[in-house]
């Protein structure tokens, strides 16, 4: 088996809300060191080891559903790992 940890960000150009509203947060709460805060995605994924092309398979995941790509940015880390 395999496990897949993917990270969906979104894109340096586009504005985040949600991150300048924590960010606004953090200020309140007296962490005036926190200069940026970006809000993204994380998902793992347990994929079997019979596929045939693991990476071909996560890139079209990743680009059809798990992230918009005009918006979004994802990149993956696949470890092996032992079926339970």
């Amino acid at each position: 088996m395999y496990k897949v940890k993917v990270f969906v960000t979104l894109k340096e150009s586009v504005l985040d809300p949600q991150g300048t509203a924590v960010k606004g947060s953090l200020h309140r709460m007296e962490y005036s060191e926190v200069q940026d805060v970006r809000i993204g995605k994380y998902l793992e994924l347990t994929i079997d080891k019979n596929v045939e092309n693991l990476d071909k398979s996560v890139r079209e995941m990743c680009e059809k559903l798990l992230s918009n790509p005009v918006i979004e940015d994802y990149r993956y880390e696949v470890e092996e790992v032992v079926a339970q």
